[in-house]
């Protein structure tokens, strides 16, 4: 199947694999990362705009703090994965949103999450 917007980009999703045991107390290791590309997704800039008059804004305008991706319809992705943007990694920030399918065109819509740049 196509991928729904060609000029999209691709993305990588990076996700930790199973766990091959325990360490000495008992807690799982993570696994190996396995990854995998997802074609023809559309990637905007997500901006935050700090409180007017707080401790944050200090004079600055709007800050872009990662992307949110519009990914196409049925890809499988989870809160603990990861994704490579451009080059650079990023966490997967809250749920990732499916929009279901359209009640007037009967089509899949995307599935949408957002991405933050991992620091530190």
């Amino acid at each position: 199947m196509p991928a729904p917007y060609p000029y999209g980009e691709t993305v990588r999703i990076i996700r930790t694999g199973a766990s091959p045991g325990r360490d000495p107390r008992g807690q799982p290791l993570p696994g190996p990362d396995e990854s995998f590309d997802v074609k023809g997704c559309v990637i905007t800039p997500r901006a935050e705009t700090p409180s007017v008059g707080g401790d944050q804004q200090q004079a600055r305008d709007t800050v872009i703090v990662g992307w949110t991706v519009y990914a196409p319809a049925g890809t499988a992705l989870r809160t603990t994965d990861r994704v490579r943007i451009r080059g650079v990694v990023c966490d997967i920030t809250g749920e990732p949103g499916d929009w279901g399918r359209s009640p007037f065109t009967g089509t899949s819509g995307p599935v949408q999450f957002a991405a933050d740049r991992v620091t530190g």
